[in-house]
């Protein structure tokens, strides 16, 4: 039992980094986990990979121009984000192409710019560091911001609960009943862009939709209430970050791509486990299955 306990609890202990890491990737689970299950209820979830690759050339815009410093790279990463998700709302109203193939368009491009701009400014590592993120290495200014976003994050969701969750289920009604419909569609586009730039600090804008994603999938096969599946997202995320971290720690792995590898496992498992995935497609009717 103390060999158990010495294994979880003393990298934390021991080292200042990995407290700071464990705090980061907790904020970004709070903030983070209910925006991905609103984009999982609003069939969204490839539209937050995207956003994320949406936001590198801001973010390598502020690196070309100032070196790895948090303030330009987040303020570039905002720009970029706006511009992409704007961009492409603009381009599926007044054209015939549809909004997620107008996001693709604009992620690629988007991706590609970026990769050349790290690439024509730094090194490899440089580039690594912005594709990957380096969560062990979250100093207190980016701890302040991602606080920053999870608060901001967390009261605005508060405050806008009942919209948001009518615009994910029935956007038909709300628009029916209120015309706050594109005015929530557009905060909801603004609190991903945050999100994805709090997650990016720590896991870069490759894995940063991940620890969004995938505890809010994991959640679906346990939950079906918008609040019980935001309260198990969160839950899901902060379990995969602190498994990620202490597997990263004992097996020399790198610590983003171990806490993505955790929150996989873990939808794995509850699709295979939970009441909602396999076991109950399995013990339904063919009736039901159907239907």
């Amino acid at each position: 039992m103390e060999m158990v306990q010495q294994a979880l609890l003393a990298p934390f202990v021991e080292f200042a980094f990995m407290r700071r890491a464990l705090l980061g990737t907790f904020l970004i689970c709070v903030s983070a986990c209910p925006v991905g299950v609103f984009l999982m209820l609003r069939r969204m979830s490839l539209a937050g990979d995207a956003m994320a690759h949406a936001i590198l050339p801001g973010a390598a815009a502020g690196f070309a121009l100032f070196g790895l410093k948090l303030v330009p790279m987040t303020l570039g990463g905002l720009i970029a984000g706006g511009v992409v998700a704007l961009g492409a709302g603009a381009v599926s109203r007044f054209t015939i192409l549809r909004e997620d193939a107008a996001m693709a368009a604009f992620y690629l491009i988007s991706l590609a710019a970026g990769v050349v701009m790290v690439s024509a400014r730094g090194s490899g590592l440089d580039l690594l560091h912005i594709l990957f993120g380096t969560v062990l290495a979250l100093d207190d200014q980016a701890l302040a911001l991602i606080g920053l976003i999870a608060a901001v994050t967390s009261t605005t969701v508060l405050l806008l609960w009942r919209g948001l969750v009518a615009e994910c289920l029935d956007p038909l009604y709300l628009r029916s009943v209120s015309k706050l419909g594109p005015a929530l569609h557009f905060a909801f586009l603004v609190l991903l862009v945050l999100n994805l730039i709090a997650g990016f600090q720590a896991l870069g804008t490759l894995l940063c939709v991940g620890l969004m994603i995938l505890p809010a999938a994991a959640a679906r096969f346990w939950a079906d209430r918008a609040a019980s599946l935001c309260l198990t997202a969160i839950a899901f995320g902060l379990a995969a970050s602190l498994a990620g971290l202490l597997l990263s720690y004992h097996a020399a792995l790198p610590s983003g791509p171990a806490i993505i590898l955790s929150a996989g496992s873990l939808y794995l498992g509850s699709l295979l486990l939970g009441p909602r995935g396999l076991r109950l497609s399995l013990h339904a009717s063919p009736r039901r299955r159907a239907i």
